[in-house]
């Protein structure tokens, strides 16, 4: 890449609610695996902490998000131009897909919220809904961002 050239990687940014779930662990996994193919970023309409108990299951599991901080869209140094929102819930997909300020191709995922492991009943389930969250999001960064060219097969049609 010539000196002063923009980057050509795809520009992608992770969507939930509150920036403090699903969306780290798919920003995480996306840097991980494929920082050479996109510019990878994560936000919400709002914005609260990290998850504390995701925070420690990943470290718990070798992946460490601990410096990491939650961003809503008015963040600093957040770009203003995306190829591709990828939304983590469909309650926030559903809410906010026709005011997002971003005007980009939109993919919808769900893999739920956090009030989906109030069936837990002990540490040890709370814990075990923690890692299936963070392997499902892992295996669909996995298979789905492998390849830029396959994104658009997962762009939502807008009716």
């Amino acid at each position: 890449m010539a000196f002063g050239k923009k980057s050509d990687k795809v520009k992608i940014m992770f969507l939930d609610e509150m920036n403090d779930l699903q969306s780290q662990v798919a920003e995480y996994f996306a840097k991980e695996l494929y920082s050479d193919k996109y510019e990878i970023w994560s936000a919400g309409p709002k914005f609260d902490f990290i998850d504390c108990e995701l925070i420690s299951v990943m470290y718990q599991n070798g992946y460490d998000i601990r410096a990491w901080n939650a961003k809503d869209f008015k963040a600093k140094k957040m770009p203003q131009k995306f190829d591709y929102l990828i939304f983590l819930e469909k309650s926030t997909y559903d809410r906010i897909k026709d005011i997002v300020p971003y005007d980009a191709k939109q993919i919808c995922v769900d893999f739920g919220r956090k009030e989906n492991f109030e069936s837990a009943t002990d540490d040890r389930e709370l814990y075990d809904c923690y890692v299936k969250l963070i392997e499902s999001v892992q295996a669909w960064v996995r298979d789905n961002l492998k390849d830029p060219e396959n994104l658009d097969s997962l762009v939502v049609k807008k009716e």
